[in-house]
């Protein structure tokens, strides 16, 4: 709103200072500042709201905690307030006829409203389990579906999959390739990093080779979208983890937004350019200004637990805005800190599974996700099932939640360095 007013007022009576609006780094700095502020202070009033209605997170994981952490009595659904301070500066200071802006909105709404729903089951109808997982997979997979065909069809959702810059007699030139639609994404450690899904399929011939590729591409949006969204709700697990995970890939994406939505960048890492991506910048500086206010009162101890309600919904965030400048293969090395946390639920349940059918009790690793192993002792799992092995049991030193809450920042802090780098890498 205060964009199109400002651009109003510079075209209409060229009022100094207006047509700063018009720079996407203004905008991206207004939309941080107006998201970290309004979390810390609509997350102060939210925060005596649920207190008052007494929706609270119940005691987790009471018997294995060697810390003897309190968590009882603490406020969830605190997605919400990251869910506010992402929306309303996007509405201020965002282009809303983006198309890529409007994508961004229907992912925060659509699993917004998914968390809200699997938290009110938890909190109100006192079940343990929340939603059912099947509405959890057809929400995601719609998603998917909305995101991977909007960027088939929608005539604004083009590219220039190559673009060179020159300077030809003193002046900048720009030569692009043809606006086109295409299939065509980032590989990393490869040394030229663009490829296109339909050549996969080159022995169909022209044109079905183009239908393939695009079906593919939807598939590995719904893929990525259930992927990286249940991924940072495993993450979830400690205070301030998803969050500050979150918020390190949020400013890793800004720098992959801002270099798809410029011709000079996009020609100097050799990556497709795309129009009106920059305007992911905006919505993710907003995510990322939201993410470092609701810490605030997520950090230890926290005050407030963002629940299903944020935690799906920033994990949808993340993949949707990858695929949409179409760097989703950079995922597993950017969130590889989720992708660990997946593996190693997927793996503990099924090797535990395998093992209990012969009639015995082993473990891969003492509990998972994987940040949970290194605060919990032997002990405590054999107290819980006195007949266990473990097949990893790693240092007996235990971490509070802080250390390795910080640690898992760190190596998310490489990551992301890495996944720009590799762009460098060719």
């Amino acid at each position: 709103m205060l964009y199109y007013l400002f651009d109003y007022l510079n075209k209409m009576f060229d009022v100094p200072g207006a047509g700063m609006f018009g720079y996407i780094s203004f905008r991206a700095v207004l939309a941080a500042i107006f998201a970290l502020i309004i979390a810390v202070w609509f997350g102060k009033y939210f925060i005596a709201l649920l207190k008052r209605c007494n929706i609270s997170e119940t005691q987790r994981d009471e018997k294995i905690d060697p810390f003897n952490t309190q968590k009882k009595g603490v406020p969830t659904m605190g997605g919400v307030v990251i869910i506010v301070a992402v929306l309303l500066p996007c509405l201020l200071v965002g282009k809303l006829e983006n198309i890529y802006l409007i994508l961004m909105i229907i992912t925060t709404l659509l699993l917004g409203l998914l968390g809200f729903v699997d938290d009110y089951i938890k909190t109100f109808k006192h079940n343990k389990e929340g939603l059912n997982g099947w509405w959890k997979i057809v929400a995601q997979v719609t998603l998917g579906l909305i995101v991977g065909l909007t960027l088939r069809y929608s005539p604004a959702t083009v590219m220039n999959e190559v673009v060179t810059t020159r300077i030809e007699n003193n002046v900048e030139v720009v030569y692009k390739s043809p606006s086109v639609k295409s299939t065509q994404t980032t590989i990393p450690f490869v040394k030229n990093h663009n490829f296109n899904y339909a050549d996969m399929f080159n022995f169909l011939g022209t044109p079905y080779k183009y239908w393939a590729g695009w079906v593919f591409f939807v598939l590995m949006v719904v893929l990525v979208v259930a992927a990286v969204s249940n991924g940072a709700n495993l993450n979830d697990g400690m205070d301030g983890m998803a969050a500050g995970n979150s918020a390190v890939i949020g400013v890793a994406l800004i720098v992959l937004a801002y270099v798809s939505g410029s011709y000079v960048w996009a020609d100097y890492f050799d990556v497709m350019y795309i129009p009106g991506s920059e305007e992911l910048v905006v919505f993710l500086s907003a995510f990322v200004g939201a993410l470092v206010g609701f810490l605030w009162y997520n950090s230890f101890p926290a005050q407030i637990f963002m629940g299903d309600t944020g935690s799906l919904t920033i994990g949808g965030i993340i993949a949707v805005s990858a695929v949409i400048i179409h760097k989703e293969w950079l995922l597993p090395i950017l969130c590889g800190v989720f992708l660990v946390e997946s593996l190693s639920v997927i793996l503990q349940r099924n090797y535990y599974v395998f093992n209990k059918r012969r009639g015995q009790h082993k473990r891969l690793w003492k509990r998972t996700p994987i940040h949970d192993h290194f605060r919990t002792s032997m002990d405590q799992v054999l107290k819980i099932d006195p007949t266990c092995t473990v097949k990893f049991q790693g240092s007996k030193e235990l971490h509070h939640e802080t250390k390795i809450t910080l640690r898992f920042w760190i190596v998310t802090i490489i990551l992301a360095a890495l996944t720009i780098l590799t762009l460098k890498i060719r």
